[in-house]
Formats: structure tokens, C-alpha cells, sequence
């Protein structure tokens, strides 16, 4: 008699699903995904870090915008006029036109050229970069009220002088100069980033790209369902 023959063990696969794959672990959500030193990206664009890099860059190259629009504003913006006195020695100053809107218009025109900036300005980052990202939108919004900044405080500097009774002394009794550059309503500091923000955002949602769709199995384990 011969002892019954026991089957040969079940031979697993060399990498069943327990085991981790040959290449490593892949970041969670992700089959094609690449660690480097920005972090894991893939399909999904770059790491978090160059992210942040990227905005910071826009923020810096955005603000210095500003400089433009100042002397745009600077230029463009209606003078108000005004007019000194002096009455037993001591010097006031009015305004010549009481009701002229030249002042409305320096406001005015601050508030159109930050709209055009704005959207200049989302459209120029939209093209160099359309994948878009959190920090990327921050990083155009905080740049566009940095140039905002900076534009009140150079057309400022290169208007008339701050010191009107001093001016007024300077040019005479009863003579027309302009006010100082005024910026009246701060408000018109958030047209810029604003405009850049709602431009950017349609371009995104427009012209951006896609997420693919999801891939759904026949049936389960990928097999075909079972025919009616």
C-alpha cells in the first residue's frame, strides 16, 4: 500500500493584493503619482511648494503693476480746482467750481483703470499658467491689492503738493490751482483684486481643464455582468 498523495500546497502569486507593489507606495488616490521634493504630484499638477512659489511670483510681479497704474491715474484724473484767500493774514482755501464732480472723477478713474488692470492681469496668468490652484488665486488677489497700494501712494507723490495753504500762499490771492491727488472713497483699493479674481475664475471654469471621468467596471472584479 502506498500512502495517499497530499496535494502540493496553493501556490499565491508572487505579489497578491496583500502585498505592496514592487515600485514602492504610491500616494493615496493616485496610481501614476512621483514623489520629488515639492511632494507627491502626478496627474494632479505640482506639489504644494511650487505652488506657493508660483503665487508668491505673481503676487510680486502683479504689485509691481501698480507703478503703471499710478502714473496712469497720476495722468488721466481730472484736476479739482481750487482757490486762496487771505483774510486778516490767515489763509482759506475753497473750491473754485462748488459743484464740480472733478473730485467723483479722481475716484472715478482710479476705480476703471484697476478694472482694466484686473482683468489684464488675470488673463496674463491665465495663460502662462491654466491649471489654476488656491494659492495661485491668493497670490493674483494679494498682488492686485498690493498694486493697488502702490498706485494710490505714487500718484499721490507725483500730484500737487499736500500742503494746500502753502500752495495757495505760493500762487496768490484769487489764483486757480489743482488739490492734491485724493483718493476719496479706499473701496476703490478692492476693484483690482477683485476684477482679477472674478476674471480669473470664469477663464478657469471656461477654458480651464477637465477632470477625466471615472472609470466604471463592467461588472465586478472588471468581468462582464452575467447575461439575462
Amino acid at each position: 500500500m502506498t500512502a495517499p498523495l497530499t496535494p502540493p500546497p496553493h501556490e499565491h502569486s508572487a505579489q497578491g493584493p496583500w502585498q505592496p507593489p514592487a515600485d514602492g507606495p504610491v500616494a493615496p488616490g493616485s496610481e501614476h503619482a512621483e514623489h520629488t521634493a515639492d511632494g507627491w504630484y502626478g496627474q494632479d499638477g505640482p506639489g504644494m511648494r511650487t505652488e506657493v512659489r508660483e503665487a508668491a511670483v505673481v503676487a510680486v510681479a502683479v504689485a509691481l503693476g501698480g507703478v503703471l497704474l499710478g502714473l496712469l491715474w497720476w495722468w488721466l484724473a481730472p484736476h479739482v480746482p481750487l482757490v486762496g484767500d487771505a483774510t486778516g493774514g490767515n489763509w482759506v482755501v475753497y473750491l473754485k467750481d462748488t459743484e464740480g464732480e472733478q473730485a467723483i472723477g479722481v475716484d472715478g478713474t482710479f476705480v476703471l483703470l484697476a478694472l482694466g488692470f484686473g482683468l489684464v492681469s488675470a488673463l496674463v496668468v491665465f495663460l502662462l499658467r491654466r491649471r489654476g490652484g488656491v494659492p495661485l488665486v491668493v497670490g493674483l488677489a494679494v498682488g492686485g491689492l498690493l498694486g493697488s497700494l502702490v498706485a494710490w501712494r505714487v500718484g499721490v507723490w507725483l500730484g500737487p503738493a499736500q500742503d494746500v495753504i502753502a500752495h495757495a500762499r505760493e500762487v496768490g490771492k484769487g489764483v486757480t490751482f489743482s488739490a492734491p491727488l485724493k483718493l476719496g472713497a479706499k473701496g476703490a483699493l478692492l476693484a483690482w483684486p477683485l476684477a482679477a479674481l472674478v476674471v480669473h475664475l470664469g477663464l478657469t471654469a471656461l477654458f480651464g481643464p477637465r477632470d477625466p471621468e471615472p472609470e466604471f467596471a463592467d461588472g465586478p472584479y472588471g468581468a462582464p455582468p452575467p447575461a439575462e
